[in-house]
C-alpha cells in the first residue's frame, strides 16, 4: 500500500471528497466484506446500499402513477421524469435547446432506434470503428438493407504534421477496411448526392481494451470530413452525422456535448451506478431528430388517431415522438439518487481513483516474469502507461502465457479466479472487431474457429494455438487497492512459474507437480490394488447407492445415470444449479425391478417400475418407446410432481434413449460431442465410469490439513465418494492412476480415457442433511492438479461390452493396471 500511494496517492481514494474510499466501503458496500472481489464494472457497476435505501424510502413515502394521465399523481410523476431528463442532459453538458433525452430500455435499444429510423438511401454510408460493440454493428443491417454502404475503419492519431499549426489539434486519419454493400449495381467510386445522410459511429471508450477515442472526431467528421476522410471512397460524401456509444465511457468521462456536439449519444444507467437495470437513454440533437423516419406509433406517441381509417397525428416533442408506450417511470425516478451519488464524488475524482487502480494493475502485470525469464502477460491496447494520459479508461485486458510461450486459456483464468472469490470477465465482450484486431485474428482464423464450432460464451478459448478471447478486469468508483492487490497476488500464485528448485524444493513427476517425496507415505515397491467400492447413480446429480456386485451393460454399470431431471424449458438441472439434489437418495432393486427414490422434502418414497428387459445385459439397444417407465400420463404426472416437490421447482424426469447415446452437454448446456464418439454412455458427462484412488484422496486430505493449519481453520476431511466415483480402488501410491493406459478388474478390461476435469460440484457437501458450498477442495486441487486449464482428479474409463457374455463387477476384485 505504501508503495502504491507513493505513485498514486494524489489520485486514489477521494482525499478531497465527502467520504474517502474506506468510508465508502464501510458504509455503502458492506456486502463486499464477505470476500467477494468484483472486477467487472465494465459489464455492470455495483449499486450502493445507501443509494438503494434512499430509493426505497422514496418509493415507500411517495405515490407514482402512469404519466399518461392528467391526475395530480400522474402530473407529479411527469415532473419527476422531466427533471430526470434535465439531469441526464446536464451530466453530458448538453443544452436542452440543442438536445433531447429519450428514455429507452438500454443503450442497445437506443442504438436500434437510430438504426431503424436513420434516413438511409442508396447513397448513404455507415462508417464505424473496429472497436464498436455488437449493438453498434447491428445498425449495419439497416444500412445495407436500404442499399447503403457500410465499412469498418481504424483510427490513427499522430502528432501535428509538418507545417500544421499546433493549435489545429492532433492529426487523425481514418483508414477504411473492406467496403460492404448489398446493392450490386452501386459503383464504389460513384460520387454521392449531397443530400444523402451518412453516419459515423465510434465508442467514447472501447469496452474491450478501455482505449478512449479522441472526441475531436466529432467535429472533424461533421465539419472537415473531406480532409479527415481523404483517400477513402467516402471523402466526397457531404452530410455526416456522428453517433457516440458512451455506455462504457460515460461512467468516468462523459462526452462534453457542448464541445463535441455529436448527433446521437447512447448510454445505460446500470453502467453508471448499478441500478436501475433495463433503462438507458438516447441523447439526440433536435435538428438531427427531425431527419429520423419513424414508422411505428403507439400509446403516448400520438396526439390523435382514428381506428377505422388511415389517420394518425403524432406528437411533436422529440421524447414523446420516440418513447413508445408508458415510460419506465419508477426506474426513471430512481436515477436521481444515482446522480446524487456521482455528483458528491465528481466524475473527475472517479476517473482519477479508478485509473490509478488500472494503471497499477497494468504495470504489475507487465513486469511479471516466469522463472525462466519469459514474460507472463500480454496487455491489449495499453501501450501508454502514463497516468496523466486520458487515453485509457479503468479497464485492463490481457492474456497469459506459460513459460514455453503457449497460452493459458482465458476460461482457466476465469475458473481459478472464481475459486479465489474474484469475479472478472472473459471472452470477446460482444466486441468482435476489437477482439480480432488486438488478438491478430484474420478472417480465415475467425471463419475457421466458427467452423470448428466456436461461438460466443463456449469452452473454446484456444484454437490452433491462438486465443479466441481475452481476460478483462475493470474498476468502479468503489474499487479498492486491496482488491487490485488480491487480483495481482492471484495471478502470481496461479500462473507465474518460479525457478525450478532441487533438493527439498518441488519436483516434477509426470504431468503433475507433486509434493516432495519425503512427505508421501512410504509404499511397497510393487503396489497392489483392489476394488474397494462400486456405486451406481441412477439419476444424474442425485445420490447414489453402493453394492457388492453389479451387472455391466453396453453403457457401463446397469442403470447408471439412466435418468435425469429436466426443467420445463428444456434445461438440464444438476447440483450446480440446485445443490439440494444431493439430498435425493436412490436405490434399485433388480429382483423387484424397482427404482426407489427418497427425499427429506417429500413425505413418501417414490417407487418407479423398471421393466425387466431394460436391465438385460444382452440387450443390444434400449428403445425409449418400448421401454418407457412412464406407462401413462397419470404415472408421468405423479413422478414429475414428486421431483418438483423434492427440488423446489417445476421439472420432469427423463429416461435415457439410445438416440442420445453419442452426445453430451457442454458448458452452455447445448449439445456437443463427447470425448469418445464410439463410447456408449447414458447421461454421464464424459465416460461410462469414473475411478477414484483412495490413496489419491488421502494425499489431498493431507494437503487440506496442512493448508488448514497454515490458515488457522479446519478444512473438511474428504471421503472418496465426495467425487461421485463409480469405482473406488485401494492400494498403491497417490496418482499412480494418471499413468495407466488400461486396467483389468477381475476378468473385465477397461481403457483409460485420461483424467476427469473437475468443476465446482465437488465443493458441495452434504452434512447431516445440510447442503454447504465452499471453495474447497477445488482450490487446493487447482494448485497442483492443473493441466492446460483443466483441474484433473480421478480417471475416466471405457468398457467394451460383449453382448454375448454376461459381465459383473465385484467389490474386492484385484485391479491390474498397464502403465504408459
Amino acid at each position: 500500500m505504501e508503495e502504491f500511494l507513493k505513485e498514486f496517492g494524489d489520485y486514489y481514494g477521494y482525499p478531497d471528497g465527502p467520504k474517502n474510499i474506506n468510508e465508502i466501503r464501510e458504509t455503502e458496500f458492506k456486502r463486499l466484506d464477505q470476500g467477494v472481489v468484483y472486477l467487472d464494472h465494465a459489464g455492470s457497476t455495483l449499486y450502493s446500499e445507501l443509494q438503494m435505501e434512499n430509493i426505497f424510502k422514496d418509493f415507500t413515502s411517495s405515490v407514482y402513477g402512469n404519466p399518461h394521465s392528467q391526475s395530480d399523481i400522474s402530473s407529479a410523476t411527469s415532473e419527476i421524469i422531466a427533471d430526470a431528463r434535465r439531469q441526464v442532459l446536464e451530466y453530458f453538458n448538453a443544452s436542452p435547446e440543442d438536445y433531447s433525452c429519450v428514455f429507452t430500455s438500454g443503450a442497445t435499444a437506443a442504438l436500434k432506434i437510430v438504426g431503424e429510423t436513420f434516413p438511409w438511401t442508396q447513397d448513404s454510408n455507415f462508417l464505424y470503428t473496429m472497436e464498436n460493440h455488437n449493438s453498434v454493428l447491428g445498425i449495419r443491417e439497416y444500412a445495407l438493407g436500404k442499399g447503403a454502404s457500410a465499412c469498418a475503419v481504424d483510427i490513427e492519431e499522430a502528432a501535428n504534421q509538418p507545417g500544421q499549426l499546433a493549435s489545429s489539434g492532433p492529426f487523425i486519419k481514418v483508414k477504411p477496411r473492406t467496403v460492404q454493400t448489398r446493392n450490386t449495381s452501386k459503383l464504389q467510386n460513384e460520387e454521392s448526392r449531397g443530400d444523402a445522410c451518412n453516419l459515423f459511429a465510434f465508442p467514447s471508450e472501447c469496452n474491450f481494451t478501455g482505449l478512449r477515442f479522441n472526441l475531436d472526431l466529432v467535429n472533424l467528421i461533421k465539419e472537415n470530413n473531406e480532409a479527415t476522410l481523404e483517400g477513402t471512397p467516402f471523402a466526397k460524401s457531404k452530410r455526416w452525422m456522428v453517433l457516440i456509444d458512451a455506455a462504457k465511457g460515460c461512467a468516468t468521462q462523459p462526452p462534453n456535448l457542448s464541445e463535441f456536439p455529436a448527433d446521437f449519444v447512447v448510454m445505460s444507467f446500470y453502467k453508471l451506478f448499478g441500478y436501475p437495470t433495463g433503462l438507458g437513454a438516447l441523447l439526440v440533437r433536435n435538428d438531427a431528430a427531425k431527419l429520423l423516419k419513424k414508422t411505428y406509433f403507439s400509446g403516448g406517441t400520438v396526439a390523435a388517431s382514428i381506428a377505422d381509417i388511415d389517420f394518425v397525428k403524432r406528437r411533436e416533442k422529440v421524447e414523446e415522438f420516440f418513447e413508445d408506450g408508458s415510460a419506465s417511470f419508477l426506474s426513471i425516478a430512481a436515477i436521481r439518487h444515482g446522480f446524487k451519488l456521482l455528483k458528491s464524488l465528481t466524475t473527475s475524482a472517479i476517473w482519477m481513483h479508478t485509473t490509478s487502480l488500472s494503471m497499477y494493475v497494468k504495470k504489475k502485470l507487465q513486469a511479471l516474469r516466469h522463472g525462466n525469464g519469459a514474460g507472463v502477460c500480454v496487455l491489449y491496447g495499453s501501450e501508454n502507461l502514463n497516468l496523466s494520459s486520458h487515453k485509457s479508461g479503468p479497464t485492463v485486458t490481457f492474456n497469459l502465457k506459460r513459460p514455453d510461450g503457449s497460452w493459458f486459456g482465458y476460461l482457466e483464468v476465469e475458473k481459478l479466479a472464481s475459486l479465489s472469490g474474484i469475479q472478472l470477465r472473459t471472452g470477446c465482450f460482444c466486441n468482435p472487431g476489437a477482439c480480432a484486431k488486438y488478438l491478430d485474428l484474420s478472417h480465415s482464423d475467425l471463419l475457421s474457429n466458427v467452423e470448428a464450432g466456436h461461438v460466443c460464451w463456449d469452452d473454446n478459448d484456444v484454437i490452433n494455438g491462438k486465443p479466441t478471447g481475452a481476460v478483462r478486469v475493470s474498476f468502479g468508483y468503489m474499487s479498492t487497492f486491496e482488491e487490485a492487490k488480491k487480483f495481482i497476488d492471484f495471478i502470481i500464485s496461479s500462473f507465474v512459474s518460479p525457478p525450478k528448485k532441487i533438493g527439498n524444493g518441488i519436483a516434477f513427476s509426470g504431468r503433475f507437480a507433486q509434493l516432495p517425496s519425503e512427505e508421501l507415505e512410504s509404499k511397497e515397491s510393487i503396489p497392489g490394488y483392489y476394488l474397494k467400492s462400486v456405486t451406481i447413480y441412477p439419476i444424474k446429480s442425485c445420490g447414489g447407492f453402493s453394492v457388492n456386485r453389479w451387472p455391466l451393460c453396453r453403457t457401463g454399470l446397469l442403470h447408471d445415470r439412466e435418468w435425469m431431471i429436466q426443467g420445463l424449458t428444456g434445461e438440464l438441472i444438476t447440483q450446480k444449479k440446485v445443490p439440494e439434489m444431493s439430498l435425493i437418495s436412490t436405490v434399485i432393486d433388480l429382483e423387484e425391478g424397482l427404482l426407489v427414490v427418497e427425499s427429506a422434502r417429500c413425505k413418501d418414497k417414490l417407487y418407479i417400475r423398471i421393466k425387466s428387459n431394460s436391465y438385460n445385459p444382452r440387450s443390444d439397444e434400449f428403445d425409449a418407446h418400448d421401454n418407457n417407465i412412464l406407462e401413462n400420463y397419470n404415472e408421468e404426472t405423479r413422478i414429475n410432481w414428486w421431483f418438483t416437490d423434492a427440488i423446489g421447482r417445476q421439472c420432469k424426469l427423463l429416461q435415457y434413449s439410445s438416440s442420445t447415446s453419442k452426445h453430451c452437454l457442454n458448458r452452455n448446456k447445448s449439445p456437443g460431442l463427447c470425448r469418445v464418439l464410439e463410447s456408449n454412455i447414458n447421461f454421464a458427462n464424459e465416460a461410462q465410469f469414473l475411478l477414484i484412488s483412495e490413496e489419491s484422496v488421502a494425499d489431498l486430505n493431507r494437503r487440506l490439513e496442512a493448508k488448514g493449519k497454515d490458515s488457522n481453520r479446519d478444512l473438511e476431511k474428504l471421503n472418496p465418494h465426495r467425487f461421485r466415483p463409480n469405482l473406488v480402488i485401494a492400494g498403491g501410491e497417490p496418482y499412480a492412476e494418471d499413468k495407466w493406459r488400461t486396467l483389468k478388474i477381475g476378468d473385465t478390461n477397461f481403457t483409460s480415457l485420461g483424467g476427469c476435469n473437475r468443476c465446482q460440484m465437488i465443493n458441495i457437501s452434504n452434512e447431516s442433511g445440510q447442503v454447504k458450498k465452499s471453495n474447497e477442495p477445488l482450490t487446493t486441487l487447482a494448485s497442483y492438479r492443473r493441466v492446460k486449464g483443466k483441474i484433473l482428479f480421478g480417471t475416466l474409463l471405457r468398457y467394451e461390452h460383449d453382448a454375448k457374455v454376461e459381465s459383473w463387477i465385484r467389490v474386492g476384485e484385484e485391479v491390474n493396471p498397464e502403465r504408459e
